[in-house]
C-alpha cells in the first residue's frame, strides 16, 4: 500500500467516526461564551436562541458571561477552550475583526483560533436624542452641528469602540463638528442622554428599543447602508452621508479544531432556529435584524469582506492600533 492509499483509507474511515460524532452529540451539556454582561442586548439575543437551541437537542445550553477588555477577555477564554464541540463563542464585530485595528497585539487571534459556525443577526446603532430635545430629525442634527461647531454633545462608548468610530466617522463624513463625550459603558450613556445630560448620542439598537419605543429616547437615523425593517420611517445615515455603512453584527464561532461534523450540525439548527417566525419576532422586538442561512464557509467569506472594509475605515479615520 502507498502513500496515497494509507492516507486515504485514514480519511474513509475517520468519516463513519466523524458522522457518529455528529449524530450522538451532544451528550452532555454544550456552553456558550458571551464578551457582554447578563442583562446586555447580546446576552438577551444569545439567551433566546440557547433556549431554543436546548430544546433542539435535549440538552442546557449555557450562557457564559466573560465581559470586559473591549470583548478580549470573552473571546481569549473561548480561544483557549477545547475544541471539542462543546463550547461556542457569541461572537461580536469588535471581537472577530475591529479589535485587529484598534491593539498592536491580542491574546488571541480573530482568523486562527476560531472556526465559522453561524451568522445570527446584525445590530444596526442608531443616532438618537433625548426626547424632550428640539431635535426631531437627523436634518436638524446636522444644521445645528454645522450652526455651533462643537457645542452638541454626542455620546458614544469611547474613541476605540464600533459606537465611536461610528461617531468619528459620521461628524467627518458629515462635515460636522461635535463635542465626542466617552463613556465606559452603553448603559452609563443611556442614562446620561435620558436624564438629558447629553444632546445625543450613537448606540447599538438593542440596547435602546423600549426607551426609544417609549419615547424617552427619539431615534434620528441608523448607521446601516439602508433602512431597516421595522424602522421604515427612520432614516439610514447613509441617506445624508453616501456610502455610511457601520452596524454591528453576532455570529456563532467555534474553537479553532472543533470538528467539522459537529460545526455543521450546529449550523444547520442555528439556521433552522432562526427561520421560526416566533424566535425572528422577540429578537426583533430587541433590535437586531435576524439573518440565517448562511454556511460556515459563507460566513467565513463574510469576515474576509469586514476584515477589508475595517482596514479601509480606519485608515480614513486616523485610527492606530495601541
Amino acid at each position: 500500500m502507498d502513500r496515497r492509499q494509507f492516507c486515504a483509507g485514514i480519511v474513509a474511515g475517520a468519516l463513519p467516526l466523524a458522522s457518529a460524532r455528529a449524530q450522538t452529540w451532544p451528550d452532555k451539556p454544550v456552553n456558550i461564551i458571551l464578551s457582554q454582561p447578563p442583562g446586555s442586548g447580546p446576552d438577551n439575543i444569545a439567551r433566546l436562541l440557547a433556549d431554543r437551541l436546548g430544546h433542539m437537542w435535549g440538552k442546557v445550553v449555557v450562557i457564559l458571561n466573560k465581559p470586559g477588555g473591549q470583548n478580549i477577555i470573552g473571546a481569549q477564554a473561548a480561544a483557549r477552550s477545547a475544541p471539542d464541540g462543546y463550547t461556542f463563542y457569541f461572537a461580536t464585530t469588535a471581537a472577530l475583526v475591529s479589535n485587529v485595528y484598534l491593539f498592536k497585539q491580542l491574546p488571541y487571534d480573530p482568523v486562527k483560533d476560531f472556526d465559522p459556525v453561524a451568522f445570527v443577526a446584525t445590530s444596526p446603532f442608531g443616532l438618537m436624542v433625548p426626547g424632550p430635545s428640539p431635535i426631531r430629525s437627523i436634518d436638524e442634527f446636522i444644521a445645528a452641528s454645522k450652526a455651533a461647531p462643537d457645542k452638541l454633545t454626542l455620546a458614544n462608548e469611547g474613541p476605540r469602540t464600533l459606537g465611536g468610530m461610528a461617531a468619528r466617522l459620521f461628524v467627518a463624513r458629515a462635515g460636522i463638528r461635535n463635542n465626542l463625550v466617552p463613556y465606559a459603558s452603553a448603559s452609563v450613556g443611556i442614562q446620561d442622554a435620558l436624564a438629558g445630560r447629553v444632546d445625543a448620542l450613537i448606540v447599538d439598537l438593542a440596547a435602546t428599543t423600549q426607551h426609544i419605543k417609549h419615547g424617552d429616547l427619539r431615534l434620528l437615523a441608523t448607521t446601516s447602508a439602508a433602512r431597516i425593517k421595522g424602522w421604515d420611517s427612520t432614516p439610514a445615515l447613509s441617506e445624508k452621508v453616501p456610502g455610511f455603512d457601520m452596524p454591528g453584527w453576532f455570529a456563532v464561532v467555534a474553537p479553532a479544531g472543533t470538528p467539522k461534523a459537529v460545526i455543521a450540525r450546529v449550523n444547520r439548527d442555528i439556521n433552522a432556529a432562526l427561520a421560526e417566525p416566533e424566535l425572528v419576532e422577540r429578537i426583533s422586538a430587541i433590535g437586531p435584524i435576524v439573518d440565517p442561512g448562511k454556511s460556515p464557509e459563507r460566513v467565513a467569506d463574510f469576515l474576509r469582506r469586514e476584515h477589508q472594509r475595517w482596514s479601509e475605515i480606519a485608515k480614513e479615520i486616523g485610527l492606530l492600533p495601541e
